[in-house]
């Protein structure tokens, strides 16, 4: 049986195991450093990831504030290069039409994108109609519109393909002969000969629509950040600026944190624990990412970064880390973790025990605090995911902790006493499917099996739900008086969910006893 602890401490009772608290603390902060030292024995950047990940979902940034923060980071000295790569390849995705018009202000620079390159001159400008309604496109179009206004002084620079040239007027009647212009040599002869083409309004319409971005986008990211950190161009700064506005946070976080060095990061988290609400109200504490945003707001410094990154893994990472556990490469931290959850269940046999732990954790920082409590909440974690596998181990936990829950697949409410509430027609309605199930399999078994001798009328009636089984080979869910019955929980999904429940419990309870005394949380 495990023990969830989930009944109120009382704080006056001074018959506390002040001696078993600092054992199962010394335990924990042992279990702390095999976790670390798992987490960060491929580099610190998948739990850095981790992080990133959790920080992503955190809901109570608005979109001026968020605005803000990035614009901070990108401004900050020194240079954010890096960071503004990943952001202009983000506005090219989801704003090419914006780009596409501060490139199209600066459309001369595109010669150097073209001189000595043939791919992508035959990319972009040879994309002549053919006359069957099919119209110019591209660099094309500019191409054949800048040629007819501007024929004084550049028609000569038009190389064609026949034997002779042909005339505008001639072109002009029928479009279609571009097709036959040497779009490679003229474009080059325009390189060379015509640089008023480059700042033409008709190149620069080619350009407005951003599709140009994506011939290479490497090239154009490269060229965005010299126009914002060379240049200092404000069109540039007032489309990023809106950007960072519309885009979601969510998205911002996933796409742009990941390109931050580990000192960056946690300027970014310094920032943004500026902007996390204060007023903390203890009822969202069951909320992972709500959770995370109260440790920032206490903890969330430099100097912290390292508690940060294990206290978010233990409560959003726990599969993770188990799996880590669990890997055939890490047997000795397998072994060590295994005999430290075995020498804890030893000590935690007593419903005091977790009134110690937290009278000892009052007393220290909350950082410290809720690494405990967070580690804790862990090993609750790893003995469900290890020892309920069954129906029967289930209903054990739930019965032991006062869990009143139901089957989802039945309906019918078992309290932690064990009893079954449900209506006397309900019982006859499964007595009436009983019988009949038996008379069916009944007149089954005789018909298929009368001609085998091997085979008689005893065979072993399996009166067993396919729910029933599913939930005893891992499969089916739970209904729980904890959440008020209004999420089914599937007995892969429990150990997460019964042992996020804990650690928000006692924090809840933590929380409560440090409000009450006047700055005492206010370390």
């Amino acid at each position: 049986m495990v023990p969830l602890f989930l009944s109120e401490p009382n704080w006056d009772d001074e018959a506390g195991d002040n001696e078993t608290a600092h054992q199962i603390i010394s335990l924990l902060n042992q279990l702390g450093s095999v976790i670390w030292s798992l987490m960060i024995s491929g580099g610190r950047s998948e739990a850095r990831l981790w992080l990133c990940n959790a920080v992503s979902s955190i809901s109570s940034i608005s979109p001026h504030q968020q605005r803000e923060i990035f614009m901070k980071l990108l401004t900050s000295k020194p240079t954010r290069r890096g960071l503004a790569s990943q952001l202009l390849q983000l506005v090219f995705e989801k704003r090419p039409r914006k780009a596409g018009s501060i490139l199209a202000n600066k459309s001369y620079l595109l010669e150097k994108f073209f001189q000595g390159n043939p791919k992508r001159i035959m990319q972009w400008f040879a994309n002549f109609g053919d006359g069957g309604g099919l119209e110019h496109k591209k660099g094309a179009k500019a191409l054949s519109q800048f040629a007819f206004v501007n024929r004084d002084i550049c028609w000569e620079e038009l190389e064609w393909k026949g034997k002779h040239g042909q005339s505008p007027a001639m072109v002009a009647t029928k479009p279609h002969y571009f097709l036959d212009l040497d779009v490679q040599r003229t474009v080059e002869n325009f390189l060379e000969n015509v640089p008023e083409f480059w700042s033409s309004s008709e190149f620069a319409e080619s350009l407005k629509d951003g599709e140009i971005l994506f011939m290479d986008t490497k090239f154009f990211v490269e060229l965005f950040v010299e126009l914002i950190y060379k240049e200092d161009l404000r069109d540039l700064w007032e489309v990023i600026s809106e950007f960072l506005k519309e885009e979601s946070f969510s998205s911002l976080c996933h796409h742009l944190l990941i390109s931050l060095e580990e000192g960056e990061f946690c300027i970014f988290l310094e920032l943004l624990r500026r902007y996390i609400n204060p007023r903390m109200e203890p009822k969202n504490f069951g909320n992972p990412s709500y959770l995370l945003e109260f440790i920032l707001y206490k903890c969330g410094d430099s100097k912290s970064f390292e508690k940060l990154l294990l206290f978010n893994a233990i409560i959003n990472e726990r599969r993770q880390l188990l799996r880590l556990v669990d890997d055939e490469e890490c047997q000795d931290e397998n072994e060590q973790v295994k005999d430290i959850v075995s020498q804890m269940c030893k000590l935690s046999t007593s419903a005091n025990t977790l009134t110690s732990i937290l009278k000892e954790c009052f007393k220290t920082k909350t950082i410290e605090a809720m690494k405990l409590l967070g580690l804790y909440s862990w090993v609750i974690y790893y003995r469900l995911s290890k020892e309920c596998h069954m129906l029967g181990s289930w209903e054990s936990i739930f019965v032991s902790n006062g869990i009143s829950y139901h089957r989802s697949d039945k309906y019918s409410i078992l309290h932690h006493e064990g009893s079954v509430e449900e209506s006397d027609s309900a019982e006859d309605d499964r007595a009436t499917i009983k019988r009949r199930k038996k008379k069916k399999s009944k007149k089954k078994r005789k018909r298929d099996f009368d001609h085998d001798d091997s085979y008689d009328n005893g065979l072993l009636d399996f009166d067993t739900s396919d729910s029933m089984l599913g939930l005893q080979s891992g499969g089916g869910s739970w209904l729980l008086s904890i959440d008020d019955f209004s999420t089914s929980w599937t007995n892969v999904d429990l150990p997460e969910h019964l042992s996020n429940y804990c650690l928000s419990t006692w924090i809840k309870w933590l929380f409560s006893k440090w409000s009450n005394v006047a700055n005492a949380w206010l370390i």
